[in-house]
């Protein structure tokens, strides 16, 4: 007797519960692993925070939409808000897949749409380090959505979602530009697109895009040299842009690989592997899929190839939306899905190990000597410690804090009185604070101290009459063999203002 998985049977008879289950239970996973086992936001959610507690209308960093959501996130939540929020994202861009392939190839097929993006490494870990491209995911796979009901389905009402999503998406990320290009591109290449032209929706919708986006431009004409050093910052320099670029789309899609291949590769003749049928997929829809799931990667890497920079294209996740519905369209209108029980366990497992890997191994690392991974930082000790003794010495709450570039931000989400981060380390990318600003209401100043209790020559030229105090050690929440975390730190006694 041929016994069928449990997955198999609801993909058949449950497919829509089947999508929930598998959506909410991942973000379920990556909303409570960091929630536990962090002390500390990861990457750069610290430095997104300290840009989106100030609501500036861009930053070197880019568009300000993902720092204002992360600030009113955390501000609800704490970090738990911020955690929250990336997986609303995750959620949110696979229903969006699920809805656009629901329309191309059918409910079950655009089911097994999305359990194929478990495999797509930008959809886990990454997606805990909230920011830019985070939130430009779900607005990318919307955009994609409504596009096709417009151009696909002659839905000539959803022209005006796409402007929403298209205006959101350019405030987001400037990765939104590759997908507003390529959609302009496409358009009239095809017949639907041709004649969506006739009407006058395309037109106001280009309209309604220009109102949401134009207060971003306008900011972005009058600080061209602020986001062009931001553009030059990329996490890749160390090799070549595009090389990295293209070996990070290839290693984010080897979990995809690995259930493709064990679904497709055949067993035993005499085996009856499950079969999910659906109807023929248009050659337009066809062609649709495939152009928006390889060329938007293309155009990046062409990108990075030319300028020799990274930029806002460190982050791939808005660049692999469609992959997984991209080998769905491929794979033809007859599916088997042979060793269906080893394919089931391969999903669960990439569902399930990659958190529990992440909770095991913050538990195991402090006891190997050499390992501090930057999420075990007592980030609220660290910003309470500093903020109580500012309030105790100075009699009122503080207002700025700045010193180095990953100790500073964790004290300022720490603090009570949340205040204002000055970049010291590129005091040009925070023109909310300044030296004087320092000097006239006072602040901390803080870094890693390495035994000698000196402060660091930068900041020593920066603020001359700086008196180091005392260096203050903090202890991890699991601390194992690792040292205790060692900050050195002066107070800016507040002056008159001339």
């Amino acid at each position: 007797m041929h016994y069928v998985s449990l997955i198999v049977e609801f993909l058949r008879g449950r497919p829509s519960v089947m999508f929930w289950l598998a959506a909410l239970l991942q973000a379920a996973l990556w909303t409570l692993v960091p929630a536990l086992f962090y002390s500390a936001p990861p990457g750069d959610v610290p430095l997104v925070l300290a840009i989106g507690h100030e609501f500036q209308l861009g930053s070197y960093l880019g568009p300000p939409l993902a720092f204002w959501l992360g600030e009113l996130a955390f501000r609800a939540a704490g970090s738990l808000g911020v955690y929250v929020l990336a997986q609303a994202c995750v959620v949110l861009t696979y229903w969006a897949v699920f809805r656009l392939g629901r329309a191309i190839v059918g409910t079950r097929h655009a089911v097994l749409a999305v359990l194929l993006m478990a495999g797509i490494a930008a959809f886990a870990l990454p997606s805990v380090d909230f920011g830019p491209a985070t939130m430009a995911t779900p607005l990318w796979a919307l955009a994609l959505l409504h596009y096709w009901r417009s151009v696909g389905e002659d839905k000539r009402g959803y022209w005006f979602l796409l402007a929403v999503d298209l205006g959101l998406l350019l405030l987001a990320s400037y990765v939104g530009l590759i997908l507003l290009v390529l959609m302009i591109a496409f358009t009239p290449l095809i017949t639907g697109g041709r004649q969506a032209l006739r009407h006058p929706e395309p037109w106001v919708a280009l309209l309604l895009l220009v109102i949401v986006v134009f207060p971003y431009a306008w900011w972005a004409l009058g600080d061209r040299d602020l986001i062009v050093s931001g553009l030059e910052d990329a996490a890749g320099d160390r090799l070549s842009p595009a090389l990295w670029l293209v070996g990070a789309l290839i290693a984010t899609h080897l979990g995809l690989g690995l259930l493709v291949g064990l679904a497709i590769w055949p067993r035993q003749r005499r085996s009856r592997p499950p079969e999910v049928y659906r109807n023929p997929v248009e050659p337009l829809a066809r062609r649709f899929v495939y152009v928006f799931a390889v060329a938007p990667a293309l155009v990046a890497v062409v990108i990075a190839a030319l300028s020799r920079h990274l930029g806002p294209m460190d982050h791939i996740a808005p660049f692999v939306v469609l992959s997984g519905l991209a080998v769905i369209v491929s794979t033809g209108d007859r599916l088997l899905l042979y060793r269906e029980n080893l394919l089931s366990s391969a999903w669960l497992g990439l569902l399930v190990a990659p958190p529990a890997l992440v909770a095991a191994g913050l538990i195991a690392l402090p006891w190997l000597p050499g390992v501090d991974p930057r999420v075990a930082q007592p980030a609220k000790a660290e910003g309470r410690f500093f903020a109580e003794s500012y309030e105790r010495r100075i009699g009122k709450p503080l207002e700025y804090v700045t010193g180095d570039p990953r100790v500073a931000p964790l004290v300022a989400i720490g603090a009570p009185s949340r205040p204002h981060v000055y970049f010291a380390w590129a005091p040009d990318r925070s023109p909310w604070a300044s030296a004087d600003d320092m000097r006239t209401h006072g602040g901390v100043i803080v870094w890693l101290d390495t035994a000698t209790g000196v402060a660091p020559e930068p900041l020593k030229a920066l603020f001359p009459d700086m008196v180091p105090e005392v260096p203050r050690s903090f202890e991890r929440p699991m601390q194992g063999l690792l040292p205790l975390v060692r900050l050195g730190w002066s107070v800016m006694r507040p002056q008159a203002a001339p």
